[in-house]
């Protein structure tokens, strides 16, 4: 950077004037270590998805004229590792969250309020005769599981379910009183079929298409 004149910017040589994985997948934590504060309009919502891509485009320029590089060797090493480091703390988030998803099933199946839902099912007559007497429930089920610290809870699950006959989802709502869950609504909508096979409706709650008197 010798000759450069007082007060402006060091040019970057066109070789390093790329796009930088490092400004990208760590913004605002590579703007500190690289001097380049405008990095932190990156803790901003809204403007973050736009300034990870400026940053991804601009900053290697940025760094090089804003910090003191030995030579283009050491400007080049250092942002590579950077951007090797962005890269394996992106991986190790995404591997985290998809680990944390893939645990929702495991969650909600492991609660009493899934297993009398699923008993229910499995032994209804009309539920055999339109899906099969093998009965199974899918990996992934929906809804939510919610138990206070002095143990009541309430609990709403949408579980896809198939056998030899035919598919269906059983919907589910189970209240928690005194540590004991019982079932207020269960009801299970068969492809192909317009009316719902209600096996449980103690609130007497309005269901589309459900057979009078129900």
């Amino acid at each position: 950077m010798a000759g450069q004149p007082l007060n402006e910017p060091a040019e970057i040589p066109a070789e390093l004037d790329r796009w930088n994985w490092g400004a990208f997948f760590l913004n605002w934590i590579w703007g500190i270590g690289n001097s380049t504060f405008i990095a932190l309009l990156a803790l901003i919502p809204v403007v973050n998805i736009v300034m990870i891509i400026v940053l991804g485009a601009r900053g290697s320029r940025w760094a090089w004229q804003n910090r003191t590089w030995r030579d283009a060797e050491q400007f080049r090493k250092t942002q590579r590792n950077w951007g090797i480091a962005g890269l394996v703390v992106w991986v190790v988030a995404i591997g985290g969250l998809a680990a944390s998803i893939s645990s929702i099933p495991y969650v909600l199946k492991g609660n009493d309020a899934y297993r009398m839902t699923m008993d229910t099912v499995r032994a209804n007559a009309n539920v055999k005769a339109e899906i099969g007497d093998d009965v199974a429930d899918n990996y992934w089920i929906g809804g939510s599981v919610n138990v206070d610290a002095n143990g009541a809870g309430d609990a709403k699950l949408s579980i896809p379910l198939h056998g030899a006959k035919g598919k269906g989802t059983a919907y589910s709502h189970a209240v928690r009183t005194a540590g004991a869950w019982s079932m207020r609504l269960l009801v299970v909508w068969v492809e192909g079929v317009d009316t719902p096979i209600v096996l449980v409706n103690e609130d007497h709650v309005p269901i589309p298409n459900a057979a009078i008197g129900i």
